[in-house]
């Protein structure tokens, strides 16, 4: 860890305990701890949806008569862009 050892960590660690004081540290954890837990929801929020998305992507084109299985959702999308595009025409 960058050549700091226990020892050094531990001497930097009781220098801000000097520094910001027990009460400000105690603030500064929970802040972090929350920002931590929101960041983690945010990104679990973010994988929910693409799921629910590529669900979607699956049940239109299994509506339009596409064969899903075995194909990413980006072949899927290609393959109805092409049906459509064929039928615009």
């Amino acid at each position: 860890m960058f050549g700091i050892g226990w020892p050094e960590l531990l001497i930097i660690l009781f220098i801000i305990l000097l520094i910001f004081g027990g009460s400000r540290l105690k603030g500064l954890a929970k802040g972090l701890g929350e920002s931590i837990r929101e960041f983690k929801k945010a990104s679990s929020e973010e994988s929910e949806k693409k799921e629910d998305d590529e669900k979607a992507v699956i049940e239109a084109a299994k509506k339009m008569g596409i064969k899903t299985e075995g194909k990413t959702s980006a072949q899927i999308l290609k393959e109805m862009n092409e049906m459509l595009g064929d039928k615009k025409a």
